[in-house]
């Protein structure tokens, strides 16, 4: 029986399976525990087909990641079974579909790779996300040859003969630390006193007068810091260089409404969390000051003020050359084997379409980027060109301080409420009182892109029902409204495009009560000297337009570095790949010793670490080869 959508052909519905009876008495933790003992002893064997025999047998292909490919799975009754690895086995980050991948990646990297002491370390649960699916959860910890591991495997029924045996429909590994190079904190954090001698001590260490850093950090905001963090924890010497004169001062000069949209349990940073009194959605302003109180209680190495002007890579060596301008305008070169490039998307500059007209315009025409206060514009008439985070953020600042404005809605928009929506998606993971977010962090990364695309589809009608009055409200005043990327919601939006939704915190209020006003009818022609002309031949009287309309290509900072040659060999940054992995981040990015990290707080937060562990193996010469993607 067929999924009733191909965007929840990766589910493993119970009628996929054959509709397998599930006891009430079902003792899931001694499933969980039998299935995990066998999977120790198969996989510290390195006995490939044993390990893949505890796993579902399919040849599901779903395939919606690749452009190019119908959407539609090869067979959407077929039961699906998935292996998401982060450097634990494959020293990358892949995600494997199908018996056949699961099978060949087993069978070249199991044996070698030394599994041992495989442990639980929560008793396994049944869990029922849908009335229709149902799967026990079973988390554990594992050894190999290079590091400490952990992993998650989610065990689903399927019926067989006059019984019902568990089998894995989807399982996670990743590395968690590097044998023999432990971080150095808690137990093994300095235990010396300290009188007298630490500022000096410091300040030497911020100058890198006598010797060069290991890496080479460029970005000072969130991505950057959460990188320095970990490389310090683990020894390798780093500089983070920032071009504005104080960390935070990416989020500090931004407009003046901006405000994160993202709840504080899901934004932490390494090792400190925010404080239990810090609001649950954080004002730009006042993140900016904890990214400074951040870097200066980790102890983090930062030049502010100070620009990259150039990388050259030595062809032989694979070292890099790369000159920091400083503020007093002197140049430094740096001699360092990694460049991690933490520019984010800001660091891709902000998009402006062009128009016919805009040099006729007499009023300003600026990106949100450029943007600053509603004030600026008292008693102007401002179009804002964009429908997402920004463009509402902004809309809804210029209607508070009585400023005329008007939102020019280019293409459909996913709204989800912060209040009744995100809870529904992430309250399981990250919410006041719930996991600890190391916890949360793996069970969140444990889902691959393509099962969390399924899980997206079911769970935005469940959101849309939650948000049905707000929505209906904007449908009801033209407020044009999608489902999502695919039609699978918010988090596959997030990763294929960072853009193209709103996370409403009161801005779809404003559109409805007609604060803000609305024009969709038809797409810009053009500008005139007075406003925008329409295909329709309607116009819109404007002062001021503000572009919403998202940032260009991440590379174009690398671009400005490397130079065009090297930055041609780079990987796309963002948006996923035929796996469903983000493309050219917190892995292999095309560039021997160049790495990439952007995202929000809470990607970063996770996959800094996977940068810094990958870091610290080749300086330690413990990495091991990339499994090929064959």
């Amino acid at each position: 029986m067929a999924s009733p959508s191909p965007r929840e052909a990766s589910l493993p519905t119970l009628a996929k399976l054959g509709n397998p009876v599930i006891a009430d008495d079902l003792d899931a933790n001694a499933i969980g525990l039998g299935w995990l003992s066998a999977f120790a002893r198969s996989a510290s064997n390195g006995d490939a087909d044993a390990v893949l025999a505890l796993l579902v047998t399919s040849s599901f292909a779903m395939n919606i990641f690749q452009p190019t490919v119908a959407d539609e799975p090869t067979n959407p009754a077929d039961v699906p079974v998935y292996w998401r690895d982060l450097l634990a086995l494959t020293w990358d980050l892949r995600t494997f579909e199908g018996s056949a991948k699961i099978g060949a990646f087993l069978s070249a990297r199991l044996a070698g790779a030394g599994v041992s002491n495989v442990k639980s370390v929560a008793p396994p649960e049944l869990q029922r996300p849908f009335p229709d699916i149902a799967w026990i959860q079973v988390i554990f910890t594992f050894e190999t040859t290079a590091g400490f591991c952990s992993g998650v495997a989610r065990l689903v029924p399927l019926a067989e003969g006059n019984g019902t045996a568990w089998k894995a429909h989807c399982v996670f590994t990743t590395l968690d630390g590097l044998k023999g190079f432990p971080e150095k904190i808690g137990p093994l954090r300095n235990h010396e006193a300290n009188h007298g001698k630490w500022e000096t001590a410091r300040a030497k260490e911020v100058l890198f007068e006598n010797a060069d850093p290991t890496v080479l950090i460029v970005g000072g905001g969130h991505s950057g810091l959460d990188v320095a963090v970990h490389l310090k924890a683990l020894g390798v010497t780093n500089l983070v260089i920032e071009k504005n004169p104080r960390i935070g001062d990416n989020w500090r000069v931004r407009y003046e409404a901006l405000c994160l949209h993202d709840t504080v349990w899901y934004d932490h940073m390494p090792y400190l969390p925010f404080p239990p009194n810090w609001p649950v959605y954080t004002p730009a302003k006042k993140l900016a000051l904890w990214l400074e109180h951040y870097a200066e209680s980790m102890e983090l190495n930062v030049w502010t003020s100070s620009t990259v002007i150039n990388a050259a890579q030595d062809p032989s060596t694979k070292g890099w050359s790369v000159i920091v301008r400083k503020p007093d305008g002197s140049e430094r070169v740096f001699k360092v084997k990694h460049i991690v490039m933490a520019t984010g998307f800001k660091g891709g500059r902000g998009y402006v379409p062009h128009y016919p007209g805009m040099d006729l315009f007499k009023g300003p025409i600026m990106h949100s980027l450029q943007h600053k206060k509603a004030s600026d514009h008292a008693g102007k008439k401002v179009v804002v060109i964009g429908s997402c985070t920004s463009a509402h953020d902004i809309c809804v600042d210029y209607v508070d301080n009585g400023v005329d404005v008007t939102m020019f809605q280019r293409s459909s928009t996913y709204v989800i409420s912060t209040k009744r929506g995100i809870p529904i998606i992430l309250g399981g993971l990250y919410s006041e009182g719930g996991l600890p977010t190391d916890l949360a962090d793996k069970l969140n990364a444990s889902f691959p892109a393509i099962v969390g695309a399924g899980l997206g589809h079911r769970t935005s009608h469940i959101v849309a029902e939650a948000d049905k009055e707000t929505l209906d409200g904007l449908k009801k005043v033209g407020f044009r409204l999608n489902n999502g990327y695919k039609d699978c919601g918010l988090l596959l939006a997030v990763w294929e495009k960072a853009g193209g939704y709103y996370l409403d915190v009161g801005g779809s209020q404003y559109i409805i009560d007609g604060k803000i006003k609305l024009k969709n009818d038809s797409q810009i022609r053009g500008f005139t000297e007075s406003g925008l002309k329409f295909e329709d031949g309607s116009e819109l009287a404007a002062d001021v337009v503000i572009f919403c309309t998202g940032l260009s290509d991440p590379r174009h900072t690398l671009r400005s570095i490397v130079g065009d040659e090297l930055a041609t060999k780079a990987k796309d940054v963002w948006g996923l790949d035929e796996e469903g992995e983000l493309k050219g981040c917190y892995g292999d990015s095309g560039l021997e010793g160049m790495w990439n990290i952007m995202g929000n707080l809470a990607l970063c937060r996770f996959y800094s670490k996977h940068i810094a562990l990958q870091i610290k193996a080749i300086e330690e010469g413990v990495f091991g080869e990339r499994y090929t993607r064959a």
